[in-house]
């Protein structure tokens, strides 16, 4: 079994990557393998070199960043037929924040992936360019990674 993770991050604190850090240690613990990579970093001809891809980004005006929708949009329909899926973002706990995960979700889905866990949505809060990951969601992260993992495992 191998996990790709593909995440954006926008902001200085690395909010996004802390999450995908998160998943990819806590898979890693279950004895799995995950490569997690910065979109910008991909290589997206070895997408289908994975059994499972995971894809994050921050919330920006209502959905996925514009490099996560480039990356999802260069694949066909159904490409992925018969593999493994999640999405995960962060937002800012807000009733107009939009959520960038239901978005990626359904995407992924377009692409063929079987979508084996509700989306993660982990929250930011603060100054902008100084926001944080509130308290208790890298520990919500891990949890959610460790569920994915039992079902990659059956």
């Amino acid at each position: 079994m191998k996990v790709l993770i593909v995440y954006d991050t926008a902001s200085p604190l690395r909010n996004t990557a802390k999450v995908a850090e998160t998943i990819g240690e806590a898979i890693k613990e279950e004895g799995i393998e995950v490569e997690s990579f910065f979109i910008k970093d991909v290589d997206r001809t070895k997408v289908k070199d994975y059994d499972c891809l995971i894809v994050g980004s921050p919330t920006m005006f209502f959905r996925p960043s514009p490099g996560i929708r480039r990356f999802l949009k260069s694949f066909s329909n159904d490409e992925f037929s018969g593999k493994r899926g999640a999405a995960f973002d962060t937002q800012m706990q807000a009733r107009m924040s939009g959520n960038a995960a239901k978005g990626i979700e359904k995407r992924i889905r377009k692409l063929g992936f079987e979508v084996i866990s509700p989306p993660l949505v982990t929250y930011v809060g603060g100054k902008m360019n100084e926001m944080q990951l509130k308290a208790g969601e890298l520990e919500k992260t891990k949890t959610w990674a460790q569920e994915l993992a039992k079902k990659l495992s059956k």
